[in-house]
């Protein structure tokens, strides 16, 4: 198993970006997949979840309404979208997997809201 985490960065209050996770070495299109996020000081905490064939979503309060994630199941890819980012949605984002009762993740990617 293998997630690759991208498009993290450095932006203002308000802003977006769109975080990508491309995933091999397992069959990407049966599992449910997940974004989690880790601020320093902090627990590692759940952001979204989407399941294996896209259809249903879940989100922490903090993130409702301005994140969004999605899948290609085709390009074996995981995508969280974040708008209106807040200086306290900054954070280390980790992709998941969970599979037999084991967590798999990737290296994580940084985002920093500041101004």
């Amino acid at each position: 198993v293998q997630l690759v985490e991208s498009g993290g960065g450095l932006v203002q209050p308000g802003d977006s970006l769109r975080l990508s996770c491309a995933a091999s070495g397992f069959t990407f299109i049966i599992y449910p997949m997940s974004w989690y996020r880790q601020a320093p000081g902090n627990e590692r905490e759940l952001v979204a979840a989407i399941g294996s064939v896209g259809g249903s979503t879940n989100y922490a309060d903090s993130v409702k309404g301005r994140f969004t994630i999605t899948r290609d199941n085709a390009k074996n890819t995981v995508y969280l979208q974040m708008n209106s980012l807040k200086p306290e949605d900054t954070a280390v984002y980790y992709c998941n997997l969970r599979r037999s009762w084991m967590d798999y993740w990737g290296q994580g990617t940084q985002v920093t809201v500041s101004s």
